[in-house]
Order: structure tokens, then sequence, then C-alpha cells
């Protein structure tokens, strides 16, 4: 009988293909994500979207589908008056559209995994881009506790895994670890945001950031998302150098955000990102998607990447 760790390290066996942009797609369908909860939005809104874009996803070959909750937390939602229990009842949701569109592909094991921002995202300035929060080790680690307790204790309605996603810094990452300590038999991957080829935004080495995280007991997988995909091939590099876990990435199309226009700018073409790809998986990622501006055209190309590398 396999043990629970051997049982939680064979939750990505098998998966190449991650899912794209959950907030891009959302606007392609004429959703509402502007105001302070982003994609959250729409969970409460027009949950079918939600649906609608995890489906397009899974036709375009990803295997893994990360839930629109990146921005749902207690303190986001008590900022615009509303309870612990809504926010709560959000991240479940988020989990239950997901399977809901896995069950539209009985033939299909899909993964899901609950997507879950850093706390800079929940104070709206960008700070998740630099890690500079002016808060403490407790208040990170309470910030992420909640919502690692509403999900842990979700029973059937739990996700395959958690996924920490766009760290900033390895304090905030070691935050995360204390908060997870309470579930050891969880499963979590930790990505890392990067702002040139060897650091994480807030300036740690990326590979100290994973040889860190990599000992937590709940860790499958180590990565890097919302990043330039200029350089995914060197942080790749890093991640291998730091640890044996699977290695992740999930790039920004390749354009670039304003952050005093507030606007994408640059060009993110589908078909150069399906090339780079190929090489991404060559370097040794394991699983590889799409983040901002990644549309299901990006995870068709990428698709057929793990498929030609799968053969090799």
């Amino acid at each position: 009988m396999a043990s629970k760790r051997e049982a939680q390290n064979a939750i990505l066996q098998g998966v190449r293909v991650l899912d794209g942009g959950m907030a891009s797609e959302l606007e392609f369908l004429g959703a509402q994500i502007d105001g302070p909860l982003w994609s959250a939005h729409v969970l409460e809104d027009a949950p079918e979207k939600v649906v609608a874009v995890h489906r397009a996803y899974l036709e375009a070959g990803a295997e893994i589908l990360l839930t629109a909750s990146y921005q749902v937390s207690r303190m986001g939602y008590r900022e615009l008056g509303l309870n612990r229990t809504r926010a709560d009842g959000a991240l479940r949701r988020a989990v239950k559209l997901a399977r809901m569109a896995a069950a539209e592909f009985p033939e299909r094991r899909v993964v899901v995994a609950a997507s879950l921002g850093p706390y800079g995202a929940v104070l709206h300035n960008g700070a998740e881009y630099h890690g500079n929060y002016g808060v403490g080790s407790r208040e990170l680690v309470e910030f992420h506790r909640e919502r690692i307790e509403v999900l842990a204790e979700a029973g059937e309605a739990a996700p395959d895994l958690l996924g920490f996603e766009t760290l900033p810094s390895l304090e905030e990452a070691e935050a995360i670890g204390r908060a997870l300590a309470f579930w050891p038999d969880l499963a979590a991957w930790f990505c890392f945001t990067a702002k040139d080829e060897r650091h994480v935004a807030h300036g740690e080495r990326l590979a100290d950031c994973a040889s860190a995280v990599a000992q937590f007991p709940q860790t499958v997988a180590i990565g890097v998302n919302c990043t330039q995909p200029a350089l995914i091939p060197a942080l790749i590099g890093e991640l291998r150098k730091a640890s044996d876990k699977p290695v992740v990435v999930y790039p920004n199309s390749g354009e670039c955000w304003d952050a005093e226009a507030r606007c994408w700018t640059g060009t993110g073409d589908p078909a150069s990102f399906g090339r780079n790809s190929i090489e991404w998986f060559a370097a040794g990622a394991h699983i590889v998607g799409g983040c901002c501006r990644t549309r299901p055209e990006h995870i068709r190309l990428v698709a057929s990447s793990a498929r030609t590398a799968a053969a090799l």
C-alpha cells in the first residue's frame, strides 16, 4: 500500500500541461474583472464563465486546472464589507467549478490545483512584484493559514493540491511553510516570480528559495510563474540545481504590464510561446503552462510541445 508521501508525489505523475491565464480569458468572454477582487468577482457574478474558461483550456489539452481563487481571502473580502463565510465559500466554489469542467472530460485525468496568490495581491498596489509588504511574519502566516484551513477541511470538495503562486520572497514562502505545518499530508507547489535569471522579485536567489521550500513535506513541485518567457530557461536551471522536485513553469505571454498606465504593452505571440515551450521542456521543466495574457491557443501549442518532448 502506497504511503501518504508516495500518494502526494504521485499527484503530478504523467501530467505535463498546465492551463493558461484565467483573467485574460474571462475578459475575452466579457467578464468585468477590474474590481479589487479581480477574477474572484466572476465567482460571485458569473460562475458559468469560469467553467467556460476551464473547459476551453481542457479542450486545448490542459491536464491541470488552476482555480479562479488567486484573489480570494478573508482579508480581501473584509475590505469590501463581505464576511469570512462569503470568502471561504468562494474558495470552495472555485474548486467546485473546476471539478464541474473536468467532469465533462471523463476519459481524462485532470488535476485541480487551488490557486492561492501572495499577500501582496490583496494590497492592490503591485506589491507582489517586489515583496515589500510592511507586515511581519505573523501576519503572513495567518493570512495563508486561513485559506489553507478552509481547503484542507473541504472534504470531497478539496483540491488535489494547493498552488501557491507569484511568490516574491523567501520570507513569504517560509511563512507559508509554517502555516502548512498543521497539515503535513497536503500537497502543494510553490511558484515564485522572478526579476532576472537568478533572483526572485524581492532579491533572494531562486535557488535558495527552492532549496528552502523543498524541505517542506507538502512540496510536490517548485517553479516560476508571472515572469518573462526569455528568463525561463536559466530559471529552470536554477531550480534543477536546487532540488530534485518536479519543475513547473508558467510565464506571461511576453507582454509587459505598465503599472502607471495600467495596461499591457508589447505583443504576445502564441506561436513563439509554443516554440519556446519546446526549449523549456528540453531544459528540464516537467510541467508547462501560461500565466498573464496567455490563452487557449498558447496552451494548445504547449500541449503539442509536451507530446514532442514525451516522444524523445
